[in-house]
């Protein structure tokens, strides 16, 4: 089981003719689906609303085959994401989130002890930033790093709107980073984050305040990782016609979860062997991460390829 836990949200997305479609969305939301296409178990902690935006969040999970034992029903109104493309199909957001179901986790909200069979909790986005949720969430990953029984996989998916400066979103994630096994960020996260500084030192850094792996997405540029023991790699993105960008980074953190799963790297002991990985080993991971991001980068949204998808592309 991997339970990932974070917003569930409904996209806006806009079509040719300016009308807006309603598309589920959400980080964390993508991560699950992507994860059960390519083949794991996962359990979702989302906090869903009643009405009719939360009833298509909630269609599309279930259809997709995300446990939801113990999602939560609230009559707080669904977090909405306005979508923006570029003529290069990057996707640009506006959010109206106050008030809304994502961010009212409480203590009592959130298992303890996680569903049975779990090795893996993946959490980020703006579920870690916005209270009270955040400070919820925060303490769950704290109880998990202390008993040591579960991977602990952070992908910050920043948005800077929301985030207030720099620095106190910094100071912020850099404290979830040191109770986690596995960060995956992108550049444009660091950019705004750390503006000038080169990507593979922060990775670097970042290893050496608690994670066994960190993994940096680079768009186009594909992909580079460190280790806690010092090794390192880097591999370039696939080849793709390129639709949108919608939920690649989200792909590509399913990617990386679900090969580690395959690995056998996820779950109690497996912290050292992550940060044993070998160059080699790093490229092996990156590679089919990224080739994941790629294929949803071929079609429209966040529609995150199957197993069989990826075992025919590779």
């Amino acid at each position: 089981m991997i339970v990932v836990a974070g917003e569930a949200l409904i996209d806006l997305v806009a079509d040719t003719d300016g009308r807006y479609r309603p598309i589920p969305g959400g980080s964390p939301a993508n991560v699950a689906v992507g994860l059960t296409r390519l083949g794991g178990r996962t359990e979702l902690l989302a906090r869903l609303g009643t009405g009719v935006f939360g009833r298509i969040v909630r269609g599309h999970l279930e259809d997709n085959g995300v446990g939801l034992t113990h999602a939560v029903s609230t009559d707080d109104p669904t977090t909405l994401a306005v979508v923006a493309l570029d003529d290069e199909g990057r996707a640009a957001y506006d959010f109206y989130v106050e008030g809304t179901a994502d961010w009212g986790w409480t203590d009592e909200e959130l298992p303890d002890p996680l569903p049975g069979g779990t090795v893996a909790v993946c959490t980020g986005s703006l579920a870690v930033a916005i209270e009270p949720g955040a400070s919820a969430l925060a303490a769950l990953l704290r109880r998990e790093h202390e008993r040591g029984a579960v991977t602990l996989v952070l992908d910050p998916n920043v948005r800077p709107a929301l985030l207030g400066s720099p620095e106190q979103a910094r100071s912020l994630l850099e404290r979830l980073v040191g109770l986690c096994d596995v960060v995956k960020v992108s550049d444009e996260d660091l950019a705004w984050l750390l503006p000038g500084e080169d990507v593979a030192s922060v990775a670097a850094a970042w290893a050496g305040l608690g994670p066994s792996l960190v993994v940096v997405t680079r768009g186009g540029d594909g992909a580079l990782a460190a280790t806690r023991d010092g090794a390192s790699a880097a591999v370039p993105a696939p080849p793709v016609q390129v639709v949108d960008t919608v939920g690649a980074g989200d792909a590509f953190t399913a990617g990386l979860v679900d090969t580690l799963r395959l690995r056998d790297l996820l779950g109690p002991g497996t912290s050292e062997r992550l940060a044993a990985l070998t160059a080699a080993d790093l490229g092996e991971v990156l590679t089919r991460a990224a080739l994941v991001a790629a294929l949803t980068c071929g079609r429209a949204g966040a529609d995150p390829p199957t197993a069989a998808e990826v075992e025919a592309a590779s």
